[in-house]
């Protein structure tokens, strides 16, 4: 298993896209954590995006997921950056291998 950093940029002028498609996108997210491939998440402060961080396969299986986030069906993410990444201290190091 490996593990991803997602960084999503919100479209420009999406908060109310977001606003209505944060309950099913939070639903999403949270079925994901549930089975453990969803280790945390959350909005930036100011509003123009999101970090998640995933537990997959590999990168296909990564896109897939993504590709059904409620968030991205309604056309409210402009960007998204996705990085491996290898936590070696704090509370995620644990999920990292």
């Amino acid at each position: 298993m490996t593990v991803f950093a997602v960084e999503y940029v919100y479209a420009a002028d999406s908060t109310a896209a977001r606003d209505e498609s944060r309950p099913a996108h939070r639903a999403w997210l949270s079925t994901l954590a549930d089975d453990g491939r969803l280790l945390t998440s959350g909005p930036y402060g100011d509003g123009a995006g999101a970090l998640l961080i995933f537990k997959v396969q590999d990168e296909t299986e990564l896109n897939e997921l993504l590709k059904q986030d409620p968030f991205a069906l309604a056309g409210t993410i402009a960007g998204i950056r996705t990085t491996e990444w290898t936590p070696v201290i704090g509370i995620l190091a644990a999920h990292a291998s």
